[in-house]
């Protein structure tokens, strides 16, 4: 990578990392190509988010690492170059790479930030929290030595699969909340910049979680997630929409093609 690509890359990862302002969150409308994320740009918003899910699906593929790496990267580094904005990549639970590879590939995709996963998609499982701590660790420094100050946001699955499961009702995430706290800590000590409780939406265990968490977090924008101002006022320093918005244009595409039948 040239100097000036160097020196723009960086600049465009510590504007990333100084709009994580607990109290006043980032607002990232996921894209899922070059079309959406200018749209997002257009709309005013400072950085752009990918989502894999919308990434995976617009490449013909099922989300949670069902697509090919290669393809899913080669979307995101479309995506960075046509907007003059900060992206942070959604790389799921980092394709089965090692740190200093993952770490390139994202560097050379032009990445400011990105997700990483603390879901096993190979063993369906959650991964154990102290090795994936030292594997972020390992990213972080993989960063670090190429003078790479790339943005990690440590996602924390623990909410994840009682709420794909249907069964994440009142009331039901509060005892999940120890377990969700820990995983946030040891990954913000390993060098993740933010934490991302993933479906984590009932006010009292997000507010438990948000108190408890010595950094950034960042929520998902779902619809019974309490309201934006709720949420600064929680401390919240991120708020995604995910595969939301994706959703949505599809949906809202199938309705259009069958009102021209």
């Amino acid at each position: 990578m040239a100097s000036e690509e160097t020196t723009d890359l960086r600049s465009r990862c510590d504007l990333l990392r100084s709009l994580h302002r607990r109290g006043d969150p980032l607002l990232l409308p996921n894209a899922w190509d070059v079309a959406t994320a200018r749209a997002v740009v257009a709309a005013g918003f400072p950085v752009v988010a990918t989502t894999s899910g919308g990434v995976a699906a617009t490449l013909g593929f099922e989300d949670h690492e069902g697509a090919p790496a290669d393809e899913m990267l080669a979307a995101a580094a479309r995506i960075a170059r046509g907007v003059e904005v900060p992206v942070t990549v959604d790389a799921e639970a980092g394709y089965g790479m090692e740190p200093a590879e993952l770490v390139a590939a994202l560097r050379t995709v032009g990445a400011a930030g990105c997700n990483l996963e603390d879901t096993d998609y190979s063993a369906g499982a959650l991964r154990d929290p102290d090795g994936h701590a030292e594997w972020l660790a390992a990213v972080r420094r993989a960063a670090s030595e190429e003078g790479y100050p790339l943005v990690i946001n440590a996602r924390v699955d623990v909410f994840l699969g009682a709420f794909l499961a249907g069964a994440a009702g009142p009331g039901t995430q509060e005892a999940l909340v120890p377990d969700a706290v820990r995983r946030a800590s040891v990954y913000l000590e390993a060098g993740a910049d933010c934490v991302y409780p993933i479906a984590l939406w009932e006010t009292d265990a997000l507010g438990r979680f948000t108190s408890e968490v010595g950094g950034p977090v960042n929520v998902i924008r779902l619809p019974q997630t309490p309201s934006l101002a709720e949420l600064a006022a929680m401390g919240v320093a991120r708020v995604s929409w995910a595969t939301l918005l994706h959703r949505e244009a599809m949906a809202r595409f199938a309705e259009q093609l069958a009102a021209l039948q």
